[in-house]
């Protein structure tokens, strides 16, 4: 065996073995424990990338800003996906993720009960004939003449169903106040407690003017008269309350504005002696007088809005009518949805159709 110049000899630290060079074996070990070290934290890295990418926010990054609206109704929801799987050409499930939409409310087929042909002609037919109500106000009378036991949920999924118009909201009125700041005290407790009238102007065909007297009970909403004159004058108020007094009573007060026929020397004198209080309103502030305002608003948008006046006796015969169907038939919401007189709706209602 040959040996080497500094007397190693051979065998295991033989010149084959390159005893000489380092072993790289632990170092190679060493970096290759770094290596996967790095490679257990890069494969961590790539699960996080992997994660993010399922999730619809990164999915759908681009989408940013032009979000659609939440889809509250069931009918928007099933046209919604329809049309993602017709146009883009993806499954239901794909479309219903993507729009986040449950699978159960597109799949759901409404049941048809077997009223439901019946009750959506009743539903045209009131909002043929009272056409500034709403579907709250044509499920109130569809309880109050129809006997129908009816949630209102069903009424306005029919009502949206066929396209009825839904009447837009009358702005809130302000808080009946003194002029101080200072509510006022006085409120009806019962019939016949308070009472307000005020006037309302209308015209006939031939441009000639008409004035409506309006007199209402303030606890019952009932409309009490409405009377249609060319003018009024010298004791006509009088005479209007006077019969008024006979058939109803007197009120305990009598709410109004301080117009020149309510300010009366002698409208005053003559209710003195009856024990009946005058109240009047602040100038420039008809809140005051709420009651009669909003009973007011109503006569103009469900019935003068909707009327031509060809002579006074016709505006008369008119007015008598609707003054009958506002007290018996049309549902008040500030007393439950029922007419301020119900005794007799029933047979009224079934003869008006």
């Amino acid at each position: 065996m040959r040996t080497r110049q500094d007397g190693s000899g051979g065998g295991a630290s033989g010149g084959d073995n390159r005893a000489d060079v380092l072993s790289l074996a632990k170092g190679v070990r060493r970096d290759g424990h770094i290596r996967c070290r790095e490679a257990k934290g890069a494969g961590k890295r790539k699960h996080e990338a992997e994660a993010a990418c399922s999730r619809f926010e990164f999915r759908y990054s681009y989408l940013k800003g032009c979000e659609l609206k939440k889809l509250l109704s069931p009918v928007k929801r099933q046209a919604a996906v329809e049309y993602v799987t017709v146009e883009h050409r993806v499954s239901e499930r794909r479309a219903c993720r993507a729009l986040s939409v449950n699978r159960t409310a597109v799949r759901y087929e409404p049941k048809i009960l077997s009223d439901e042909d019946e009750l959506r002609r009743n539903i045209i037919y009131l909002a043929v004939n009272f056409g500034r109500f709403g579907y709250r106000m044509v499920t109130a009378l569809l309880r109050n003449f129809f006997g129908y036991h009816i949630n209102h949920k069903r009424i306005e999924r029919i009502w949206r169903e066929e396209g009825l118009k839904v009447p837009k909201k009358q702005p809130k009125r302000r808080r009946i106040h003194l002029s101080d700041g200072s509510c006022m005290r006085l409120r009806p407790e019962h019939k016949n407690h308070v009472w307000s009238y005020d006037f309302v102007e209308d015209v006939t065909m031939d441009g000639r003017k008409v004035r409506f007297l309006n007199i209402i009970d303030e606890y019952s909403r009932e409309c009490l008269s409405s009377i249609p004159r060319r003018s009024w004058r010298n004791n006509d108020v009088i005479e209007v309350l006077s019969a008024l007094f006979l058939t109803r009573g007197a009120p305990s007060y009598l709410r109004s504005d301080n117009g020149p026929e309510f300010t009366k020397k002698a409208l005053l004198k003559w209710l003195q002696p009856l024990d009946v209080i005058t109240t009047f309103i602040e100038p420039g502030s008809p809140w005051e007088n709420g009651y009669c305002e909003s009973f007011n608003a109503t006569m103009r948008d469900d019935f003068l809005n909707g009327e031509l006046f060809g002579n006074l006796h016709e505006a008369k015969v008119l007015t008598a009518r609707w003054v009958r169907k506002y007290n018996t038939i049309r549902p008040h919401s500030s007393v439950g949805y029922m007419p301020p007189a119900p005794e007799s709706f029933g047979s009224i209602f079934l003869s008006a159709r």
